[in-house]
């Protein structure tokens, strides 16, 4: 198959993963603190791929293993608590949606840091995606006193980790196999992911039956929707370019909205308005 048709094969496995993965998230939380899902989320990935992708690992120059450290801090261990912290008090689908805008972070950090050009509509397009992302936080608020929406801030700084995620391997591990780095970032984590978890009352708790269900969505979680995901993230990134990337977030919400109807969440007419300028916002930004 041709890489074009390839790259696209791709992004729509990605959606549905990641798109899935907020609602596992949510799972998860009923019998696990926020901490301790990010912790076995990153711990479940660990072991995952060190046993499929150990060899790999003498493939990474001494020289590559900074820039392994920082893509395993911006791409996995900050952004797995934060949205466990953030979907304590939000919903599962609008969490997704704000993940939305880390094409447009991605653009503005790729400009900013990276050296890469703005164009008109990529500005216009940024701040679109800025207004409707105000407008799905505030209409929410209001609308959902019950919630903290405070906490969608930690969505936010999570898509902006993403964001320096992807142009850092795009810059700097671009010859290595995604395989390899995948590997190398959660051989990283394992260890301080571990510490986290240890210092949180989870082997107190692991014989109650709630946490042992949520245990197994997280498990699924960290393997399909961290380990193989990012395996294809990667890959994913080095055949096309990092907006095109993370562009798989205009299809995301799609999944993880009909995730959260299924667990009666709904968005509404202002937010749904909000999500669609924000998709509209990206789909500029990402326009050549």
């Amino acid at each position: 198959m041709e890489s074009k048709q390839l790259k696209w094969l791709y992004l729509g496995a990605l959606a549905l993963v990641w798109g899935s993965s907020f609602i596992l998230i949510k799972k998860g939380l009923i019998g696990l603190s926020a901490l301790q899902v990010g912790s076995l989320r990153i711990i479940f990935a660990s072991i995952f791929l060190l046993l499929i992708g150990f060899k790999t690992l003498k493939k990474i120059p001494a020289q590559k293993w900074k820039y392994i450290a920082l893509t395993s801090l911006f791409g996995t261990f900050i952004p797995a608590y934060l949205f466990a912290i953030a979907q304590t008090e939000i919903d599962s689908s609008v969490s997704s949606i704000l993940n939305s805008l880390t094409p447009l972070n991605t653009l503005i950090l790729g400009a900013l840091v990276f050296g890469l050009q703005f164009k008109r509509n990529q500005i216009i397009g940024i701040l679109i995606g800025l207004l409707g992302s105000t407008l799905l936080i505030l209409n929410g608020a209001m609308n959902h006193p019950e919630q903290n929406y405070y906490y969608a801030i930690l969505v936010l700084i999570a898509s902006i980790c993403y964001a320096v995620n992807v142009n850092l391997i795009k810059k700097y591990l671009h010859d290595l196999s995604p395989l390899s780095i995948t590997t190398g970032n959660f051989m990283v984590l394992f260890v301080p992911a571990f510490s986290v978890l240890f210092f949180t009352d989870f082997f107190d708790v692991l014989n109650e039956i709630k946490v042992q269900h949520s245990i197994l969505f997280i498990m699924v979680l960290g393997i399909v929707g961290t380990g193989i995901a990012n395996i294809l993230f990667f890959k994913l990134i080095q055949m096309s370019s990092p907006v095109f990337a993370t562009s798989v977030t205009y299809l995301i919400p799609v999944v993880a909205f009909s995730w959260g109807l299924f667990d009666n969440e709904m968005l509404t007419p202002i937010q749904f308005f909000g999500a669609f300028i924000i998709l509209i916002g990206v789909y500029l930004s990402a326009r050549k």
